[in-house]
C-alpha cells in the first residue's frame, strides 16, 4: 500500500468489527486508504486491543477523564488534526460529536448506522425496527452533522425482517451489510466525485 494513500482516523467504543472490515478491505485492495490512527473512548474497548495487535497506531481518550463534552471534543479534534487525516470514520463510536470536531472536519466525518435512516435513529435501532413491525430495515452510511443520525446519506443496504427474528439474529444480518457497504462508501467519498444538493449526497460522473 502506497504511503500516498488517503489517511483515515477511526473512532471506536467497543469491539470494532467495522474497523476490522475497513482494515480487511484495505488489505484486499478493495479500498485505497490507510488507517493512520484508531482512537477509543473506553480503555476496555476490545477494538483497541485488536488494532494494536494489527500494528495500527492506537490511542485511548477516555471521555470520563474530561470535565465536559466540549473539552473532550476539542482534545479529540486536536489529536486527529495532528495526523493530517483525509477522513474520519466512526465505527461504533457511542458519542455525539460537538462543534470542535465537526468544524475541524467539515463533510469529512462518516458514520455507519444499523437502520435505513431516517427511520430508527439513535440507540437500539434493531430493537426499534422489531417493535415497530417493519418488514425491511438495513444499514446506512451517512455524513455526521450536529443533528443525530441526520446527515447526507452515502449508501444504504436493505435487510429483511423475519417474523421470528430476535434482536441478535437481526443485528447479525445487518452487521454483514454494514461490513460490506462501509468500505465501499469510504471509497466513494475519498474519490471526491460528489456534491451536495441541500441534504442530498449526489455522485458525479
Amino acid at each position: 500500500m502506497s504511503d500516498q494513500a488517503p489517511r483515515l482516523g477511526v473512532l471506536i467504543s467497543g469491539r470494532g468489527s467495522n474497523l476490522q472490515a475497513i482494515h480487511q478491505a484495505i488489505a484486499d485492495g478493495r479500498l485505497h486508504a490507510r488507517i493512520a490512527i484508531v482512537i477509543g473512548n473506553r480503555p476496555e474497548a476490545a477494538g483497541l486491543a485488536w488494532a494494536r495487535d494489527a500494528g495500527l497506531e492506537t490511542m485511548c481518550l477516555d471521555h470520563r477523564q474530561f470535565r465536559d463534552r466540549h473539552t473532550y471534543d476539542r482534545a479529540l479534534a486536536d489529536t486527529l488534526q495532528a495526523r493530517t487525516l483525509d477522513l474520519i470514520c466512526l465505527a461504533g463510536f457511542m458519542r455525539l460529536l460537538g462543534d470542535p470536531l465537526l468544524s475541524a472536519f467539515p463533510h469529512r466525518i462518516l458514520n455507519i448506522h444499523p437502520s435505513l435512516l431516517p427511520s430508527f435513529p439513535g440507540l437500539d435501532a434493531q430493537q426499534q425496527a422489531l417493535e415497530h413491525g417493519v418488514k425491511i430495515t438495513g444499514a446506512t452510511v451517512h455524513f455526521v452533522t450536529p443533528e443525530l443520525d441526520a446527515g447526507p446519506i452515502v449508501l444504504q443496504a436493505a435487510v429483511p425482517v423475519h417474523d421470528d427474528d430476535t434482536i441478535e439474529r437481526l443485528s447479525a444480518r445487518i452487521l454483514v451489510e454494514e461490513h460490506r457497504i462501509y468500505p465501499e462508501a469510504i471509497g466513494i467519498v475519498l474519490a471526491g466525485r460528489h456534491t451536495f444538493h441541500a441534504r442530498r449526497f449526489v455522485r458525479l460522473p
